[in-house]
């Protein structure tokens, strides 16, 4: 008697416990990879080295262009919508600026400022037509047509950079000291007008904000990259447009087509001979 006592006994503690354990299992959310991703809202830049003035034995200011088309541009553009935690480069941008986390300013000077909303109203337009009723006796009526900024529409992004010759670590590096998005404008025939640049932020001041947003890594979903990782290590496509010249100039006003690209080489072959000259071998 004493041992069918026991037995049961046995039978409902065992019975109980793994109630328990389902309900445990299945109250937790279902697991999606075999280990728990650190979040990402802690991450902080890589500091620069300090740099002093009297350092600086070689300098020039540099402007390119990143074309979001090209396949090495692609983490910068997708998802153009946010998807799986994720959002492309613009909407970071935008999202920073409605925050009042970052700031915008008219040009690549960094002096005049400008607000989210007078952004949002260049960015945003409306048009009048003219629309006909379902209904009879289908007569006409005018109506405004609001069309929303549309993060897809953002192609390309400008980027200012300094490059300089640290002689006291003895390296040439460069910084991007700000960043312009800029799109794409055609006419009512669908024709190409031109680029219009958007707005300027300081890269320094937005790099806090891309250190805390991951970009889809191409070789491995296990490896954390950042957007703050993509320009610091330089991992984007990219060509000239203009150097720092006497008469404050950019390439497309002296040099067309094939000649505009190869002026650009011509200045990143001599920055590297730049260097390349400094040392003997």
């Amino acid at each position: 008697m004493k041992r069918l006592i026991f037995l049961c006994s046995i039978a409902i503690i065992f019975l109980f416990a793994t109630q328990n354990v389902s309900a445990q299992v299945l109250e937790g959310p279902a697991a999606q990879e075999p280990f728990v991703r650190e979040t990402s809202a802690n991450l902080e830049p890589v500091p620069y080295p300090s740099l002093r003035e009297a350092d600086v034995f070689w300098g020039k200011t540099i402007w390119r262009t990143i074309d979001l088309r090209e396949k090495a541009n692609h983490p910068l553009y997708y998802p153009t919508y946010p998807m799986n935690g994720r959002v492309n480069l613009i909407t970071l941008l935008m999202d920073g600026l409605k925050e009042n986390m970052i700031r915008a300013f008219d040009s690549d000077q960094l002096s005049a400022q400008k607000n989210f909303q007078e952004i949002m109203s260049t960015l945003s337009s409306s048009d009048s037509v003219t629309l006909y009723r379902e209904y009879p006796p289908y007569d006409p009526f005018d109506t405004v047509l609001v069309k929303d900024f549309d993060p897809s529409d953002v192609l390309m992004f400008r980027l200012k950079e300094f490059w300089f010759f640290d002689k006291q670590r003895s390296v040439l590096e460069c910084r991007i000291m700000a960043m312009c998005p800029v799109t794409v404008e055609y006419d009512d025939q669908g024709e190409f007008k031109g680029f219009k640049p958007l707005f300027w932020v300081s890269f320094p001041e937005v790099r806090f904000l891309f250190a805390k947003s991951e970009v889809f890594n191409r070789q491995s979903d296990v490896e954390r990259r950042t957007f703050d990782d993509m320009f610091f290590k330089r991992m984007f496509s990219s060509y000239i447009y203009k150097e720092s010249n006497v008469y404050d100039r950019y390439i497309n006003e002296y040099a067309i087509a094939l000649d505009a690209l190869l002026e650009a080489d011509r200045i990143k072959e001599e920055i590297f001979i730049k260097e390349h000259d400094l040392w003997e071998y």
